[in-house]
Formats: structure tokens, C-alpha cells, sequence
């Protein structure tokens, strides 16, 4: 039913999906391949406009620089419309992509689809499009925090393989 959750330090599942995103005035699609090069901090949620959701993405986008700072971007996937997307993104001030997942078929292959929603988790991907950190049954509240934590700690970790 939700799916199963994708192994860690495999490849992440690929995807393309429809897109809100504020700096483009007409709906695109995005896919995970858009995101190779960079980290991707790509974060499943149920609904926009709920409290812990508005919560969530306030929260990320509050750390936006932070992320790109780090050389990662921020996407979130639900399984709300286009229009919604627009409207919550305008309504928070959101500028990182909300891709829409009506179907759930993107959410079922992160192991995060319980009927008609997206669960609450997030997986952190690397440039390569390797899997290699994953949040289930997120409490919104300082999640964007843990997240960037566990990029910085993996950061470090590839950045030492390098010189050794």
C-alpha cells in the first residue's frame, strides 16, 4: 500500500513529476536528474495548508541559503494539484519546488504513500543520485535543522574520501 522504503547508499528511485516552482510563471516538470550535481534534500508531505505541513516548509525555506550554501536544494512532493502548490507557495512565501503527486506512484516508490497522501518523511540524495539518509514519520518542528546537520556531517565525510 505505502510502498517500501528505498534502501540507503543505493540509488535513489527516479522520478518526474509536474512543478510549482515561484520563479517560473508557467507549471514545469522536474525529475530527479534536474537535481544531478547538487544534494537534494526531497521531503514527502500530506497536504498544503495543514498546520505540521505549513510548519514543515516554513521551516525549509527559512534555511533555504543554508542549504545552498551547501550545495543542496529543497523539493517537496505531495499529492495535491498544481494550483495548490501555487497558492500554498504564495501564501508561505515558499520559493523551493512543490512537484504534484496526485497518484501517488512516486510517493509509493519512497515508500511513503498512505492513501489519498503522502507520508511525512524525507530522504537526502547526493549529487550522484545515491540514497544516503532518510527521515520516516518526521515531526515538522526542526526538521529542516536535522536535515541540514546530517548534509553537513555527510559533506564532511565525502569531502575526507576525497584526500585520503
Amino acid at each position: 500500500m505505502g510502498g517500501t522504503l528505498p534502501e540507503l547508499e543505493r540509488p535513489a528511485p527516479d522520478f518526474r513529476l509536474p512543478a510549482f516552482t515561484a520563479d517560473q510563471p508557467e507549471p514545469t516538470t522536474l525529475g530527479l536528474g534536474d537535481f544531478r550535481g547538487r544534494w537534494l534534500a526531497l521531503y514527502f508531505y500530506p497536504k498544503d495548508f495543514t498546520g505540521g505541513c505549513t510548519l514543515e516548509a516554513r521551516g525549509f525555506q527559512k534555511d533555504l541559503a543554508r542549504f545552498h550554501s551547501l550545495e543542496a536544494e529543497v523539493a517537496g512532493i505531495s499529492a495535491d494539484a498544481l494550483d495548490d502548490h501555487a497558492a500554498f507557495c504564495d501564501s508561505e512565501g515558499l520559493t523551493f519546488p512543490l512537484l504534484s503527486d496526485p497518484g501517488g506512484k512516486v510517493s509509493q516508490l519512497y515508500g511513503s504513500w498512505l492513501p489519498p497522501f503522502s507520508q511525512r518523511h524525507t530522504f537526502l540524495i547526493d549529487p550522484q543520485g545515491t540514497l544516503r539518509a532518510r527521515w520516516v514519520a518526521v515531526r515538522p518542528s526542526g526538521h529542516s535543522q536535522e536535515v541540514l546537520d546530517e548534509l553537513g556531517r555527510l559533506r564532511l565525510l565525502s569531502s575526507e574520501s576525497l584526500t585520503t
